[in-house]
């Protein structure tokens, strides 16, 4: 039986043969031994922590760049863990691969995981989490050599050396790094023995417990102040691209070491904020917004999505919430009725550049700036959920907005940048006029059919009743007590990819 392809439909082949290409991460094919390759992923370790730790089932999360190596490592650690634990591999993250999986690794009731890879060291929500980040190569005598001739250079100048020598540098490197993180501080310490400045480093942690757990101590290395140098040691990556948004006012200096480059790197930074800025301004034009939830795993997402939630409806914004996975353009496309999205996931994936994407999708902190009444944007920029809940949570922002509106003329046109032009809001939620909400009651424009019982709610409220009414298609007519009931038939027969014709086909 041949199957017709046509734009609209395929046999559904394609789906099963298409091949996605994965950049793997090959650094442990090159070891020589078994012994190299525990080393590397630290097996005596990660053994070592179940066993005293007395976890019972315990979910081994990879990325796709080093699922290759699972199974070695599924075997090297069953061999060294009592017969009483289980092991799960989890080969897909519900979202980033650089945040903890707790939602799969619920699925097999695990009560600890252990992490491979990138990692963005949010601070989990539920379960104890081992780290592994690897042991990528590094030059470290070329990377201190390198990165200080270009800090050198760049502060030549009288005035530059001298501001310099009164700032702290703070070191930060990728995780993959870690393993050579004392060597890297003890040869900074050295080479920077002439400018006279402070060095700075915080060790990164390779277990995270839950905040309510009662042997929580280790916590994460703490922000870099804004008054300071950084130095950067890791290839690029949105690691890099988050320290420059969220210290715009520091020099960071970044060294490759795969290329083996050093330069200035806080010269795009401006940018980067320009891009946001403009995003921004599209979000400050929207009403309807979609919330993402883009984690289920990092502390304190619960409350930033209702602090949304509040923020929106005081400012008299419909808002939807929505969990889809890992974000595609078309999973995003089926709600046409969204004017724009917010992203709330960890700091490493909650900036996307969104040209692929037919809605705008902002940030929590950039959603505050978008919904004050004077914008006043310092370059000043928050991704961490509780350093954004601590400044913009405080207080009932529903309280001071209603207060405002009473002066506020709902009708008053908006100026939007992104266009050019006057543009009057819709108004969700209650409305604080009583005049004007009794008028939309008693408008007859104000109520839409429900469903087929006839019943009716109230248009004004519903941002998708709202979009269904602009549609020129609007669904199958049901035509109910129009056409008689037909006869019953047998109807095609087969699976999805290829169905065949009636019964009466097949014998002609």
């Amino acid at each position: 039986m041949s199957v017709e392809n046509t734009a609209f439909s395929t046999s559904g082949e394609e789906v099963i043969t298409r091949s996605i290409n994965i950049e793997v991460d090959d650094t442990a094919d090159r070891l020589k031994s078994l012994a190299e390759f525990d080393a590397f992923y630290e097996i005596e370790r990660t053994a070592r922590e179940i066993e005293e730790d007395h976890f019972k089932r315990v979910a081994l999360q990879f990325p796709d760049e080093l699922l290759h190596d699972s199974v070695q490592i599924f075997r090297r650690l069953k061999r060294r863990i009592g017969l009483d634990k289980e092991l799960y591999v989890l080969a897909d993250t519900s979202y980033g691969s650089c945040c903890v999986d707790e939602v799969a690794a619920q699925h097999i009731d695990a009560n600890a995981l252990v992490h491979y890879g990138h990692a963005c060291m949010s601070q989990t929500y539920r379960l104890p989490v081992i780290y592994v980040f690897g042991k990528k190569p590094i030059d470290v005598e070329d990377c201190v050599v390198r990165t200080v001739e270009t800090f050198s250079s760049h502060s030549s100048s009288a005035a530059s050396l001298e501001s310099n020598r009164s700032k702290k540098i703070v070191l930060r490197h990728d995780v993959a790094y870690t393993h050579q993180a004392g060597r890297l501080v003890d040869r900074f310490l050295e080479a920077l023995t002439h400018f006279d400045s402070q060095l700075a480093y915080a060790e990164i942690p390779d277990k995270l417990l839950p905040p309510d757990h009662p042997e929580s101590s280790r916590i994460l290395p703490e922000e870099a102040d804004q008054d300071c140098t950084i130095f950067y040691v890791g290839d690029e990556s949105l690691g890099l691209t988050n320290l420059l948004m969220t210290h715009s006012s520091c020099d960071i200096y970044h060294y490759s070491p795969t290329s083996q480059t050093s330069c200035l790197a806080s010269g795009r930074t401006n940018k980067l904020l320009m891009r946001r800025y403009a995003a921004m301004q599209k979000g400050r034009d929207a009403d309807v917004f979609g919330i993402l939830v883009g984690t289920l795993g990092v502390a304190s997402y619960l409350p930033l999505i209702k602090h949304i939630r509040t923020l929106l409806n005081a400012s008299h914004k419909k808002s939807y919430t929505i969990s889809v996975g890992k974000l595609n353009p078309s999973k995003l496309a089926n709600f046409m009725e969204i004017e724009c999205f917010v992203l709330v996931a960890c700091p490493e994936n909650s900036l996307v550049d969104a040209k692929d994407f037919y809605r705008p999708i902002i940030t929590p902190y950039e959603l505050e700036v978008a919904l004050q009444a004077e914008q006043s944007w310092t370059g000043k920029y928050i991704l961490d959920f509780e350093k954004l809940l601590a400044e913009y949570g405080q207080g009932d922002k529903t309280e001071i907005a209603e207060g405002n509106d009473e002066d506020k003329d709902e009708d008053a046109p908006v100026f939007s940048l992104v266009t050019g032009k006057y543009r009057h809001a819709k108004q969700f939620g209650p409305i604080s006029s009583e005049t004007n909400s009794m008028g939309s009651l008693n408008s007859s424009a104000a109520l839409i059919q429900r469903n087929q019982d006839n019943a009716l709610s109230l248009l004004n409220d519903s941002a998708a009743a709202q979009f269904l009414q602009s549609r020129t298609y609007q669904g199958l007519d049901p035509r109910l007590g129009q056409d008689a009931p037909s006869a019953l038939e047998q109807g095609r027969s087969g699976i999805a990819r290829g169905y065949g014709g009636s019964a009466e086909d097949h014998k002609s």
